[in-house]
């Protein structure tokens, strides 16, 4: 896998468009799209979060984002490619980037997942901060279909072990369930596991309930509406 100065300039530059999109008109009922971006689904999930996915002018073919949204408004964005590969994410409650590291030793592979049913991956991801984390699992097609809110999704089972690149100590690890689109080419979220170091586990449950199109009731809501009236203890 390759990449150009002139492409990490451009996401950047993206990047910075998008910040000042969801900061500057916190009063709209409305997430606010980037000027020159286009939604084209949300997706109400458990644990009080929705999700809003857009793609935008000028990127490589097969890029998009994927913007998370809690009661308290935006506070992740990610980008991927055609392959869902981790290109570009950003915390913006901590303000921090981290971005994937070109060459990786097995890339992310949504063609491979989709066509044989497997796909086995090895990448690193580096912060802004130069903290590099290698990232090392699996997701494979439990053959199972389901349909939600009249919307087709397949039931994917995965496990992923995050470590210091240096020094191979673990961060956290994770086993669980999620789901992929064939026709928009990503993962939702799903159910999941996940494991400090010390062996401590937290669950999550970011499951999709809701699904609205453009000019469907519900498209780019700038608030979540479900599992909002308990504490959100999910791990992110």
């Amino acid at each position: 896998m390759t990449r150009t100065l002139f492409y990490w300039r451009t996401a950047l530059k993206r990047l910075a468009l998008i910040l000042a999109s969801l900061t500057a008109t916190p009063a709209l009922a409305d997430f606010p799209v980037p000027d020159g971006c286009s939604a084209y689904m949300t997706v109400q999930q458990r644990s009080c979060l929705v999700t809003h996915y857009y793609t935008c002018e000028g990127e490589p073919e097969g890029h998009q984002w994927r913007a998370d949204v809690g009661v308290d408004g935006p506070f992740f964005l990610s980008q991927i490619d055609r392959e869902a590969q981790w290109i570009l994410s950003l915390d913006l409650g901590a303000g921090t980037r981290e971005t994937l590291v070109p060459d990786p030793a097995d890339p992310a592979s949504f063609t491979e997942l989709s066509t044989t049913g497997l796909d086995t991956f090895d990448f690193t991801i580096v912060a802004d901060n130069g903290d590099e984390t290698r990232v090392v699992g699996f997701d494979r097609l439990t053959g199972s279909e389901v349909i939600v809110d009249g919307v087709t999704l397949q039931e994917v089972e995965n496990q992923v072990a995050l470590t210091d690149a240096k020094t191979g100590d673990l961060k956290w690890s994770a086993v669980g369930q999620e789901y992929i689109s064939l026709k928009h080419r990503l993962f939702m979220s799903g159910i999941g596991t996940y494991t400090t170091p010390d062996g401590d586990e937290t669950s999550s449950d970011d499951r999709p309930i809701e699904f609205a199109f453009p000019g469907d009731a519900g498209f780019l809501a700038d608030k979540p509406i479900y599992d909002c009236n308990v504490q959100d203890a999910a791990f992110r």
